[in-house]
């Protein structure tokens, strides 16, 4: 049997599940296809041309480079194909993006046959993704005196590639359809547990929302032909929780338009709204793929006759309903004035969605294009000796005279490029940046394998610091999916220059560490700017941004990023803890506390939190920033001290050191280079040459929050609150109770502790709690299964080196073996304690997760419906979030503890205390 043979058999069986063929990736297939073509004999040419023409995957795939050099054949008239003409060969060839496709133009431009020359020469004036090599021939192309090239570098100077494309139209017609009410986490729109799946797009497109759902967008398509379809979160912000491209991409697949005739299952332009806005990490992503995201702001405050906030009963504000989007609404998005109309009636200014920058990304078809367009423009008018056209809308440069600098705006400032020499940049400022350390995880890797081949990308960018793989979101069970995708990832980007979790030769140990711990480890700057692939990425060291896919390829590939500076919210703290008090309560008093003196208002929303956190070491740390991502911030930046700052980074350079022995440096020695810009960064402090990070005392924020720790007497818990009557409140994480609201018949199903969201001190805690409470009673009875997944294997080693390994192994009914890691997720749980891999486990809710209907108290940040634990005909799931001392005490007793027994659990524990910095961190 041929692989064929195979590929014809795997069309037969995606029939059954009513999906089309798979799009071709692999060299062997497409050659076999190829032979059939050329055979005028053969029974399956028609559908090999077929697949040839509209199926087969572009960019640097092993396919696309097949197919690029049968074009060139069939140009030179090396081969003759009826169906195919040269003129449609080269058509073709301008779908494919670039790596071999603009090999073979290059060759077919400079070569000799001048009529051939000049038609790729036309071809080549279209595309943007060319790197350093295909810059340098036309370099040395020029520098001969050949007219070709000067014609095309002289193009690409006047960037001819965006000014040919077509004008936006004036106004683009939508059709509303509201997805849900309140928040809508992009696992709606991607669910976590089809992780497995988001690299074969259609068969990923089946899982967005429900095929309900699917059906009545079809139908109000059919309605009204010619429209876009609008997905809108009412009452809610569209797109909280993940950085998930494949979210937008689902979106895409569903409302969008195909962005290749001859490209599968990648469309573009998306249109999604939101009574409150799009999440910042989610409105990249329509960025990306040429979309518009509108705050639709349809729902508004009421106010009384003194212009009062009016409130229910349950203190909330009362909304009312300035205009409706009710599904099946017809709009209208004026691009010129940058409104939304009902008809004739004006609603809204939607200017934010139409930025100059946003109009260009929505015309190019996306966000790349701009990107790599600007490179090679400049590159050619450098090569040229001119200056570049002015084409694109400059950068927005937003400089206040006698303001200072946040910690975000001093980061920006120092990694900016392309802007005016000497300009002191403030917040609003849209600027490029270069990337420190990137990081790109499991689930969403096999799409950022995809962006990079699509953008012609083969190895990392030079400029980038470091960058890591990560194996975490898979950790838990290595499945036959697992099995197939992960390696095949690792090799990936081990091959394009990364560290990775796992060695594709085998020879050092499968690393699972959750990867927000790794890149806060690999931070060894302060000034550092990371992107990663995961909405957690929020390090407590630098300016970390959660983002999709395709923005950290853009990042591994360029080393660069754009963005706007945002807007900072500065956090400092008052007051002492409370001996019995957890600074995970700390966290979450920090969002209660914030939206009681707002009225209720999110003031952190898509801005960054300058949290003066000063004395916390970065591992505790990371417990306030992980969490900003549910604070719905764009980014935080912790202010420490310079002695805390020091302590963090001989931190860092042990774990490093520890990945070094290990054996995952690469030949680059990257991870021994950040061991050595760690001791120069220390050195740098020690000396007082360049002190911590610390904002300016005169910077100018858009708020101040102050946070009474003395105000803070009981544990606190995120409440999803599943049967709260007005749905919009359902699922956020804004709704915080203490402890005693539950009072001691809340039966809590499972406990969790786990996920980025601990660190060593929390591993410990469980150690002391057992031996505590085996000490008040004689024994530990466990009335509900306590999950527990250590962050990383560093964590792990250092337990058994202090000995509280051996208590968790004493008290533990399970504990992973890595030589016989879980094949299958656990469907069924007993009452005692499981010591998990290191991991996301339960957190991701890819793989493990709890019986349906359980109520969950976990340490993790996960609270949204159907992710940790999905609903059953009985009742609602519900993932309620605590602190390690709290989860512990639920599972053992099987519900919600009341304060006396909270209190008596954590006698003489060393729970993790912070007391505020007694000076100002600024300067």
């Amino acid at each position: 049997m041929n692989i064929y043979q195979d590929y014809i058999n795997e069309i037969e069986e995606r029939k059954t599940q009513g999906l089309h063929p798979k799009p071709i990736d692999g060299a062997e297939l497409l050659g076999e296809i190829i032979a059939q073509i050329k055979d005028t004999a053969n029974v399956h040419r028609e559908d090999s041309l077929k697949f040839f023409i509209y199926n087969t995957l572009p960019g640097t795939t092993s396919a696309a480079g097949v197919k690029a050099r049968f074009l060139k054949e069939i140009i030179l008239g090396e081969s003759v194909v009826a169906e195919i003409s040269p003129a449609f060969a080269f058509e073709l060839l301008s779908h494919m993006k670039g790596g071999p496709s603009i090999e073979v133009l290059l060759d077919l431009a400079l070569g000799d046959d001048l009529s051939i020359a000049k038609s790729a020469a036309e071809v080549l004036k279209t595309q943007v993704f060319l790197y350093d090599a295909d810059t340098d021939r036309l370099k040395e192309a020029f520098k001969n005196g050949n007219e070709i090239a000067k014609d095309i570098l002289e193009s690409y100077a006047k960037a001819e590639f965006f000014t040919k494309l077509p004008e936006l139209p004036e106004e683009i017609q939508v059709v509303t359809y509201i997805a849900g009410e309140g928040d809508i986490s992009t696992d709606l729109l991607s669910p976590g547990n089809q992780a497995h799946s988001r690299s074969d797009r259609e068969l990923h497109g089946q899982c967005m929302i429900t095929p309900k759902a699917q059906q009545e967008i079809r139908a109000l398509q059919a309605e009204h032909p010619g429209k876009s379809v609008m997905l809108i979160a009412e009452k809610g912000t569209m797109g909280v929780g993940s950085s998930r491209m494949s979210g937008v991409n689902n979106v895409a697949l569903w409302t969008g338009r195909q962005a290749s005739p001859y490209v599968p299952f990648v469309n573009i332009a998306p249109i999604v709204g939101g009574t409150n806005g799009i999440s910042p990490i989610f409105l990249t992503t329509v960025d990306v793929t040429g979309g518009i995201g509108i705050d639709l702001k349809n729902w508004v405050k009421k106010v009384d006759a003194d212009g009062n906030v009016v409130r229910n009963e349950n203190g909330d504000p009362v909304l009312e309903e300035v205009y409706s989007v009710a599904t099946g609404t017809v709009l209208t998005i004026n691009t010129q004035t940058k409104k939304l109309y009902n008809g004739e009636k004006e609603l809204i200014d939607i200017s934010k969605a139409l930025t100059p920058q946003k109009k260009e990304f929505i015309r190019a078809g996306g966000s790349y294009a701009i990107v790599f367009g600007k490179k090679i423009q400049t590159v050619a008018a450098k090569i040229l000796g001119i200056e570049p056209t002015p084409v694109f809308a400059p950068s927005k440069e937003i400089s206040n005279e006698g303001q200072g600098l946040t910690a975000v705006e001093k980061i920006f400032n120092k990694n900016a490029v392309g802007v005016t020499p000497g300009k002191v940049l403030h917040a609003g400022s849209d600027v490029r940046v270069e990337v420190n350390i990137v990081g790109s995880q499991d689930t969403t890797g096999l799409m950022t394998a995809q962006e990079l081949e699509s953008m012609a990308a083969t190895v990392i960018s030079p400029i980038v610091d470091g960058a890591y793989q990560s194996g975490c979101h898979t950790a838990s069970v290595w499945d036959k999916k697992a099995q197939a995708n992960i390696p095949k990832l690792m090799k990936f980007m081990n091959d394009f220059g990364l560290i990775t979790a796992r060695d594709p030769k085998g020879e050092y140990h499968s690393m699972t560490d959750v990867i927000h711990k790794v890149l806060n480890d690999i931070t060894v700057d302060e000034w550092a700017i990371i992107i990663g692939g995961d909405s957690h990425t929020r390090m407590s060291k630098g300016v970390a941004f959660g983002a999709d896919s395709g923005t950290v390829a853009l990042a591994l590939a360029t080393g660069e990023a754009s963005m706007p500076i945002p807007e900072s919210v500065k956090v400092t703290f008052k007051g002492s803890m409370k001996e019995h008090m957890d600074f995970r309560d700390v966290v979450h008093a920090t969002q209660a506390q914030m939206l009681q003196q707002f009225g209720g208002e999110n003031v952190f929303q898509g801005r960054i939190i300058e949290v003066h956190i000063g004395t916390l070491p970065a591992d505790q740390a990371f417990t306030f920033t992980d969490w900003t991502a549910e604070m719905k911030a764009k980014a935080s930046i912790c202010i420490s001290e310079d002695d805390t700052l020091i302590e963090s980074l001989e931190i860092a350079k042990n774990r490093i050191q520890i990945m070094i022995d290990k054996g995952m440096d690469n030949h680059k020695q990257v991870l021994q280079g950040l061991i050595n810009k760690a001791d120069k960064r220390i050195a740098e402090i020690k000396s007082g040459e360049k002190p911590a990070l610390a904002p300016d005392a005169n910077a100018k924020y858009y708020a101040e929050v102050v946070i009474d720790l003395d105000a803070i007497v009981e544990p606190m818990i995120a409440d999803p609150d599943v049967n709260n009557k007005d749905v919009s409140k359902r699922y956020t994480h804004d709704t915080i109770r203490p402890i005693s609201y539950y009072g001691d018949d809340k039966k809590v199903d499972l406990g969790f502790v786990g996920s980025c969201m601990v660190h060593k001190g929390d591993l410990k805690i469980v150690s002391q709690m057992l031996k505590n409470l085996e000490e008040q009673q004689g024994k530990v009875e466990f009335h509900a299964p306590l999950v527990v997944a250590a962050p990383t294997y560093n964590i792990i080693e250092e337990l058994k080196t202090e000995g509280d390994w051996d208590v968790l192994q004493k008290y533990s009914g399970f504990e992973f073996d890595d030589n016989a890691p879980k094949v299958a997720a656990r469907t069924e749980y007993e009452n005692m304690m499981y010591l998990e891999r290191p991991g996301c486990n339960l957190c991701m809710g890819n793989q493990e997760k709890a019986a349906k209907g359980d109520t969950v108290m976990a340490t993790s940040t996960r609270l949204f419906q159907g992710r940790v634990v999905e609903d059953s005909e009985r009742k609602k799931g519900e993932s309620l979030l605590a602190s390690t001392p709290v989860v512990v005490l639920s599972a053992i007793l099987g519900r919600i503890p009341s304060m006396d027994e909270y209190k008596a659990a954590v006698v003489g524990i060393d729970l993790t205390k912070f007391a505020p910095p007694v000076k100002a961190l600024s300067r």
